[in-house]
């Protein structure tokens, strides 16, 4: 059964080891925060013994076998009480049971940023999205499967594609409104603000983490300096068109606070940061709702939304992880 699905009681299911945190009390005892799930969700256990031998065995990415009591807790929400946990071998479980996913199939998102790129009509910002995007070249093979982040949107296999697309889709649609925004800038900046993330993400689908360089380095730094040398490879590239794509990089963090080096000064860096900032934190509503317990209007408080979300009266969910996986 999906976690989603299952009841408080008794639990004997496989589920995949998204995190495992060590942490201290306030009396100085350590214990170790594990989070499990699959593509329908994940729920938290507390891990207070072996924890020598269980840190080493529960390393993000593994499957293991849960053998518990899966309780809604009224403080903490759903929670694991794990009795045993035995590892699973890498041929006995169905992985894509086990891992996040995009609600669309890849092919339909692919087949949907190949239409937008053939709305950009400058030929030398064609050009550049050709060196990505490309269906043969080595950066698109890794950005088509690359997470978009470490836990909070989109921490998933195809999770960087989807979220430069849609926001992406939503800058083009929203260029038509306001006045003085170049679209084609735009839409190329949307779809390149993230790509630093090749380099500063592994490439681990089931439990993306930050690389030594991603650490070292940042991942907007890193995005300015690959796309920077792309564009040096392209003879004629208009120096303005460079300094405005590259601007858009480097600011759609939106404040030095959040670690962008420049805020954003154009009317196309200001669009790309809002609706990245937007596309972010929707994606934090559906991760939320993921891991909601049957019944629960309310989730847990979320760093990322720096509150509880609420989600009201839902109708049953259906399984877009599964559906979009079967579609492709």
């Amino acid at each position: 059964m999906l976690l989603r699905d299952l009841e408080p009681g008794p639990i004997d299911e496989v589920l995949l080891v998204r995190r495992a945190e060590p942490r201290t009390r306030k009396d100085g005892s350590p214990y170790l925060r594990v989070t499990v799930g699959d593509r329908s969700g994940a729920v938290t256990a507390i891990v207070r013994e072996d924890l020598d031998e269980l840190g080493a065995a529960l390393a993000p990415g593994i499957a293991v076998r849960v053998v518990g009591e899966l309780v809604d807790d009224a403080r903490y929400g759903r929670q694991l009480e794990v009795a045993q946990w035995v590892p699973v071998a890498e041929g006995d479980y169905d992985a894509a049971a086990l891992q996040d996913g995009p609600p669309q199939p890849f092919a339909r998102m692919e087949a949907d940023l190949r239409e937008l790129i053939a709305t950009v009509q400058d030929p030398h910002l064609g050009r550049l999205l050709d060196a990505v995007f490309g269906a043969d070249t080595a950066t698109w093979e890794h950005f088509s499967v690359a997470p978009a982040a470490k836990r909070y949107h989109q921490a998933y296999t195809h999770g960087l594609l989807e979220h430069s697309l849609t926001v992406a889709q939503a800058v083009g649609a929203i260029s038509a409104t306001f006045p003085g925004i170049d679209r084609d800038v735009a839409v190329t900046g949307a779809l390149l603000h993230d790509i630093g993330k090749l380099d500063a993400y592994t490439r681990e689908p089931a439990a993306p983490d930050m690389t030594d360089l991603g650490r070292l380095q940042g991942e907007i730094p890193m995005g300015y300096y690959r796309v920077r040398r792309l564009i040096e490879d392209l003879p004629g590239f208009p120096q303005a068109t460079a300094d405005a794509i590259l601007h858009i990089i480097l600011s759609h963090h939106g404040t030095l606070e959040h670690g962008s080096p420049v805020v954003p000064v154009t009317r196309e860096a200001t669009l790309v940061h809002m609706i990245d900032n937007l596309g972010g934190r929707l994606g934090s509503f559906d991760r939320l709702e993921k891991e909601l317990a049957p019944g629960a209007s309310w989730s847990g408080y979320d760093r990322a939304i720096s509150g509880s979300a609420y989600f009201g009266a839902r109708p049953a969910r259906t399984d877009p992880a599964g559906a979009a996986r079967d579609a492709a």
